[in-house]
Parts: C-alpha cells; sequence; structure tokens
C-alpha cells in the first residue's frame, strides 16, 4: 500500500519519514533510514521526467507500507500530477508553531485531485512549543480546512508529537509513542485501496479487425475489472452515445477464454457491430459506468527543454495532440473562466491548470492521466480534475 508524507517546507516531513523507519527498525519491521539518506535519495528517470522522492518500505502489525518522501515542492507537484507519486494515503506534516502554511492548502488540494479520499495530520515539533494553547488552534485549523477541500475533518485523527524526539530517542511521550500512534491511526483510517479486478470492466481499443464470417473483433489491454463471455459491454468516445454490444468470445494468447481480466491483452468479439463502428481509442466498458466527454479540465505539467519539451512557451487557445489511452485527438487549451490575466504565457516548468476542448469526445474520468504532444515529442503531462462537458 502506497502512501506518503505532504505538507509544507522545513515542516518535518523528512524528520517524520527517518523517524517511522527507526522506530519499526526497532520492532524488526523496517530498516532505519537516517534523515540524510533519505534526502539525497537518487534521482529516478521516469518516462523521461526527473524525479527526487525517496521510496522507502516498512511493516507495521497490519499492512505492508511504500512511503514515498519528496522533498522538492516543486518536484513535488510535478510528481503528484505524472503519476510517480501513486498515492492511496497521506500523512500531512503541520509544524505546531507554524499551523497551516500555503504549501499546506496546496498539497491538500493535489491529494484531492489525485484522488487520495483519506488523510492522517501528524502535528510535528510539539517539543519546541511554550503555549500549549496553540496546538488547540492548530486542530481547528486543520480540521476546518480538511473539511473544506472535501476530507472528513471532524473524524480525521490528528496526532501532536514530536519527529525529532522520536528520532534522537528522547522524552517518549511526544516521540516514539506518538509515532506508534501515528501508524495505528494509518492501519485503521486509511481503507485498503480498491483492486483494480474489483472495479467495472474497462478495455481501451488498441486495434480492430473483422473475422469473416464471425464478425469484428476489438483488441487491447484490459485496464481494469474482469469481463466474462456473453457480457453486455459498451463502446465509448465515437459519438456521444455509446454503442451496445454483446461480447460473444474472448480470446487471450490466441486461446478461446471464459474471462478476460485487469492485465490481459484480450481480443473481444462484438456481436452486430461493423469494424467501423469501432475504432483505436475507444473504450469497452460495463455499461453504464464511463461516458464520453469534450471539455474537462486540467492539471498539468509542462516539461521543460532539458526533459525534451518545448523550448518556448505557448499561449490561450494552444492546440496540440492529447493522448489518453490508446486515443489520440486534436486538443485546444484555455485559461479557465475568471483567469486574471488570461493573455499570460504557460512556460516550460510550469505546474498549471486549464481548460482542455477536444474535436471528438473521449471515454474520460477525473484522475484520468494524458500526454500533451507536438511535432512528435511529448511537452506536457497531466491529468483530468474535472469533468466540464
Amino acid at each position: 500500500m502506497a502512501i506518503g508524507t505532504i505538507g509544507h517546507v522545513d515542516h518535518g516531513k523528512t524528520t517524520l519519514t527517518a523517524a517511522i523507519t527507526k522506530v519499526q527498525a526497532e520492532k524488526g519491521f523496517a530498516n532505519f533510514l537516517e534523515y540524510g539518506a533519505i534526502d539525497k535519495a537518487p534521482e529516478e528517470r521516469k518516462r523521461g521526467i526527473t524525479i527526487s522522492s525517496a521510496h522507502i518500505e516498512y511493516e507495521t502489525d497490519a499492512r505492508h507500507y511504500s512511503h514515498v518522501d519528496c522533498p522538492g515542492h516543486a518536484d513535488y507537484i510535478k510528481n503528484m500530477i505524472t503519476g510517480a507519486a501513486n498515492m492511496d494515503g497521506a500523512i500531512i506534516v503541520v509544524a505546531a508553531s507554524d499551523g497551516q502554511m500555503p504549501q499546506t492548502r496546496e498539497h491538500l488540494l493535489l491529494a484531492r485531485q489525485v484522488g487520495v479520499q483519506k488523510i492522517v495530520v501528524f502535528v510535528n515539533k510539539v517539543d519546541a512549543l511554550e503555549d500549549p494553547e496553540m496546538l488547540e488552534l492548530v486542530e481547528m485549523e486543520m480540521r476546518e480546512l480538511l473539511s473544506g477541500y472535501g476530507f472528513e475533518g471532524d473524524e480525521t485523527p490528528i496526532i501532536m508529537g514530536s519527529a525529532l524526539c522520536a528520532l534522537e530517542g528522547r522524552r517518549p511521550e511526544l516521540g516514539v509513542e506518538k509515532i506508534n500512534e501515528l501508524l495505528k491511526a494509518v492501519d485503521t483510517w486509511i481503507p485498503e485501496p480498491v483492486r483494480d479486478l474489483d472495479k467495472p470492466f474497462l478495455m481501451s481499443v488498441e486495434e480492430v479487425f473483422s473475422i469473416q464470417g464471425r464478425g469484428t473483433v476489438a483488441s487491447g489491454r484490459v485496464e481494469r475489472g474482469v469481463l466474462k463471455k456473453d457480457s453486455e459491454v459498451e463502446l465509448v468516445g465515437k459519438g456521444a452515445t455509446p454503442i451496445k454490444s454483446k461480447v460473444t468470445d474472448i480470446e487471450t494468447f490466441k486461446k478461446s477464454c471464459d474471462e478476460s481480466r485487469a492485465g490481459d491483452n484480450s481480443g473481444l468479439l462484438l456481436r452486430g457491430i461493423k469494424r467501423e463502428d469501432v475504432r483505436r481509442g475507444m473504450v469497452i466498458a460495463k455499461p453504464g459506468t464511463v461516458t464520453a466527454h469534450q471539455k474537462f479540465l486540467v492539471s498539468m505539467y509542462v516539461l521543460t527543454k532539458e526533459e525534451g519539451g518545448r523550448h518556448t512557451g505557448f499561449h490561450e487557445n494552444y492546440r496540440p495532440q492529447i493522448f489518453v489511452r490508446t486515443a489520440d485527438e486534436a486538443a485546444a487549451f484555455h485559461w479557465p473562466e475568471g483567469t486574471a490575466d488570461p493573455s499570460k504565457m504557460v512556460m516550460p516548468g510550469d505546474n498549471v491548470e486549464m481548460v482542455c476542448d477536444i474535436y471528438n469526445p473521449l471515454a474520460l474520468e477525473p484522475g484520468q492521466r494524458f500526454n500533451v504532444r507536438e511535432g512528435g515529442r511529448t511537452v506536457a503531462t497531466g491529468l483530468v480534475t474535472r469533468i466540464l462537458k
């Protein structure tokens, strides 16, 4: 299960991560990593985008966690948008002395956008606080803030302690004991992620061909769910209305099968469908679970020249190609309504929120990742945050 530490710069995200590994290492559940070992995580190159995030693993009595601690703020947002930091849950770290700060809010918003459902709060640096009444204020502020971003503010566990005390082995009532309390909260409050197999069936069409006397076959990789032979499906993404069909045969690795599951590369024989009804980029899904859209809000990171992106910026009404799953469509990007200065430029290296319009409707849902390409190179990468039309 993937979990991450988020929060304002210098509030103690990395110290907390080190403290967790120390406390769990003493129980034989982790390898202790010092602050410096986490902070100097090797740069990973993933899809040509450089990421600096430390990946750490540890266990609790209940679960195995992979933990992401991303030091750089700009990096962090880039990672969240590009999918490097896929998180099932998060620990937000807030310094008792400062309370919530701009990045606290920004990270909460991003966590919401990338689909994190539950968060645990760790109020850090309690050992350095002179006025204990401040803690009540910080807790109240955080609960209000969480509710404002659509998290369950009143129920969210808030643990108050000191990561440094835990790391240095002093004041256990603020240190080790609080780390244990935090991990217990993470175990119980953050739900197990829904496995791809349990989600409704979806396959993105890569190829379409006709088999004489049998009909039309669409093939591709199954993204999620399970499909049994003779199930009803919908083909979504050519026009605004889905096309209904029935899967009369399933082929995986050249063998006829009774079902197709997440991860399989399968060919589906579709009853009553002409070859020209289906094209690459459409999806075949469980009826009623996916709809096609043409206008949506996106969060995207624009690659720098060094990352293989554009050398110059672009303006409102920029028209590249957008790649979603196996589809590619002509797109136009605009600033959202109410933007203070719609004439401003988007520069390489920027993280921006924009509205994307596409010529043909595509099967889309919030959280869907995409790439933007132009002239044979990827110039931006992002995710759909809200469907507008």
